[in-house]
């Protein structure tokens, strides 16, 4: 079983950025892939960045240039620098993790609002 706890969201004003990370924990478990996916109101749960053990890293078209997504692999946490932030990155942000066995993992997701 793994757990996933997430940290960084907030208000900020377009333009602006913001640090989101994710802490994975529990016992006897390899990580093979972490990403960030985000869900605003009304629209269905889309990804916005993901990092394999390689690493090779995959970002949806829109976040490209503005996002970075990096590991810390010795303490299994994920980052997500989102920076220019636009009003439509407003969303609950979810970090996931998917283990070599394989299985899938979600964190609570922590609010991202970006609004002047």
């Amino acid at each position: 079983q793994v757990q996933l706890v997430e940290s960084g969201g907030g208000l900020v004003q377009p333009g602006g950025s913001l640090r989101l990370s994710c802490a994975a924990s529990g016992s006897k478990f390899v990580l093979y892939a972490m990403g960030w996916y985000r869900q605003a109101p009304g629209k269905q749960r889309e990804l916005v960045a993901t990092i394999t053990s390689n690493p090779s890293t995959n970002y949806a078209d829109d976040v490209k240039g503005r996002f970075t997504i990096s590991t810390n692999s010795a303490e299994n946490t994920v980052y997500l620098q989102m920076n220019s932030l636009k009003p439509e990155d407003t969303a609950v942000y979810y970090c996931n993790a998917v283990t070599h066995t394989p299985r899938v993992y979600w964190g609570q997701g922590t609010q991202v609002t970006v609004s002047s």
